[in-house]
């Protein structure tokens, strides 16, 4: 139980181990033996590496902040594709979209902080595609980033429900290519019906 045979730390295992399962069952539902038990170590070698269950947590949400940031900043720079960011820094099994959705939706204070960091990370993007000339800062400039970024926020919050009905993961590649070509459409174009060539 002592050792852990990976090429990553004790404690990066025990806290991917720790997201993994608060991601599935929510971390207060967790114990610090199940963490221990998951990630083939003792309980004693958690508390000797985190302290308690919730220097733990906080851990778990640092790292997720850490990920998000990091395919937010890219998105934000331009220098990837939101699929393509995605996709590099979250594996298709990654717990990470799981956790976020818990994160978000219990109302404590990373949540609070990640959604405030999101919005500016949405207002940045709005803002260089109206110096692009892409698009309309609006009356209100907030809330169209509010817009947008709530409505990219629910293909976390309902994956498994978009998967049920489209028949692909939409954050799988091939699911994230055909979600991001219709939204390049609507937001481009709206809801109206094209133009028949004349």
């Amino acid at each position: 139980m002592s050792s852990v045979m990976d090429d990553r730390t004790a404690r990066a295992v025990i806290r991917d181990e720790a997201l993994r399962l608060f991601a599935a069952r929510g971390a207060d539902a967790v114990t610090v033996r199940q963490v221990a038990e998951s990630a083939n170590v003792s309980p004693a070698l958690v508390m000797h590496h985190f302290g308690s269950k919730d220097a733990l947590r906080e851990d778990v949400d640092r790292y997720v902040l850490h990920v998000i940031d990091a395919v937010l900043g890219e998105v934000a720079s331009g220098a990837e594709s939101p699929t393509k960011a995605v996709l590099q820094h979250l594996a298709p099994d990654s717990p990470v979209p799981a956790y976020l959705r818990r994160l978000l939706l219990d109302g404590g204070d990373a949540g609070r902080r990640l959604f405030r960091r999101l919005h500016e990370v949405s207002r940045a993007h709005l803002d260089r595609m109206v110096e692009t000339g892409i698009a309309d800062p609006g009356a209100d400039p907030a809330v169209r980033a509010a817009f947008l970024l709530v409505n990219d926020l629910a293909v976390l919050m309902l994956r498994g429900h978009l998967t049920d009905v489209l028949g692909t993961d939409p954050l799988s590649a091939p699911g994230m290519t055909r979600w991001t070509d219709e939204v390049a459409t609507i937001y481009g174009r709206g809801l109206r019906r094209s133009e028949p060539a004349s």
